[in-house]
């Protein structure tokens, strides 16, 4: 098999002639400090490992006075070119005296001008204040954010340019600036999680409001992606994983709106990915029920997940593909390369039987021993069903 049979037949459940192996991201950073910035499809080639090509395109919709942010000229890591219109415009102000670059990024509107404040260092970025700052803003929310549509033929040229090499993977759009795929995610990235669930429980026809907003904003773009040939789309994020949230928040508030999506890409013709980096056994089940085609990304206990891997095939292997559970913080630095070999065997021994797996680090990475990264490669190469 070539990697893009090896990948869709593993989505589709079915046995694979050996164990695909890839990874989440390769993050920039790392490219840069350790490979010598090369890309990340020659990291793939370099270690033999079965690769993914992240793409995410969007396309103004002209007729309802949309065009593309002519501030956004340099599209940064899993990033599309903003979307604008006349009452949804950016501006930016440099933050100076942060021991790390740091910018104000404003959304004005006729109505209000959002802000939120965003920070970076060579390998992330994060967030210093939330955009959501008074409930009454979820309003501007609705009144002015426009919803971004799909660029098909961007999709499709780099699909025929990756060709038979590997999967073309995308992500639901997010908020712009700063957001996750997931409807709670998202919410929790402009809103702050602390606040979110707070909400949740006193005022919670709010949360409801604010994530139907976000739902049908994420539903316009997968509406959008009939004839776009990707292969699988990322959705959730860890903030509705069970080391953030209760079950019975899961249930209420993630749960609802994200199945929900999943129905519409599988409408649309599309794969859907669900994303929990963090603690996913109290519902493995209730994420198998939202009908996803893959999960990710079984985080085991020594990275602050909960995952056992074994217990996880059986108790939901049947339903979909299993994708991550290699602990990459321990078996990609200060081990032995027979240490990170038997790690490889024991995720292919507790998640492998049947197919429907693919071995990949719980999430990304920003540093690695070279040679173990080249032991984790050969010796899922090795596992053959």
């Amino acid at each position: 098999m070539n990697s893009k049979e090896r990948f869709l037949n593993s989505l589709s459940r079915k046995k694979t002639d050996r164990l695909p192996v890839t990874t989440h991201h390769v993050m920039p950073s790392f490219l840069r400090n350790y490979m010598n910035g090369i890309t990340d499809q020659e990291f793939f080639d370099y270690f033999g490992l079965d690769p993914i090509r992240w793409f995410i395109a969007f396309k103004p919709d002209m007729s309802a006075g949309e065009f593309y942010d002519p501030l956004h000229s340099e599209i940064g890591f899993l990033e599309a070119h903003r979307i604008c219109t006349e009452s949804w415009r950016f501006s930016f102000d440099e933050i100076i005296g942060q021991a790390n670059p740091a910018k104000r990024m404003n959304i004005i509107t006729p109505k209000k001008t959002l802000s939120m404040v965003l920070q970076s260092d060579e390998h992330t970025t994060w967030l210093c204040e939330h955009v959501i700052k008074e409930k009454s803003d979820i309003d501007i929310l609705a009144s002015y954010m426009p919803s971004p549509k799909c660029d098909i033929d961007a999709v499709n040229k780099a699909a025929d340019e990756f060709s038979e090499r590997g999967i073309l993977r995308g992500h639901i759009p997010t908020f712009d600036g700063f957001g996750q795929p997931g409807c709670w995610q998202d919410a929790a990235c402009m809103y702050g999680v602390e606040n979110l669930i707070t909400a949740a429980l006193q005022d919670p026809e709010w949360v409801h409001s604010f994530l139907k907003i976000l739902m049908e904003r994420k539903r316009t773009f997968i509406k959008s992606l009939r004839g776009a040939r990707y292969d699988i789309l990322e959705l959730g994020g860890g903030d509705a994983s069970t080391t953030v949230i209760s079950p019975d928040i899961f249930d209420e508030f993630v749960a609802p709106y994200d199945s929900s999506l999943i129905a519409s890409a599988h409408e649309a013709g599309h794969r859907i990915v669900y994303h929990t980096c963090g603690g996913m056994m109290p519902i493995l089940e209730k994420i198998a029920e939202m009908k996803p085609d893959a999960m990710e990304t079984f985080t085991p206990p020594a990275m602050g997940g909960d995952t056992i891997l074994e217990e996880a095939k059986q108790r939901i292997g049947d339903r979909v593909c299993m994708i991550g559970g290699f602990d990459q913080f321990h078996f990609f630095t200060g081990c032995t390369e027979e240490e990170t070999r038997m790690e490889v065997r024991r995720c292919f021994g507790a998640a492998g039987s049947g197919g429907g797996y693919i071995l990949s680090p719980s999430d990304h990475f920003f540093e690695a021993d070279l040679k173990l990264i080249r032991a984790f490669a050969d010796e899922a190469i090795k596992c053959v069903y």
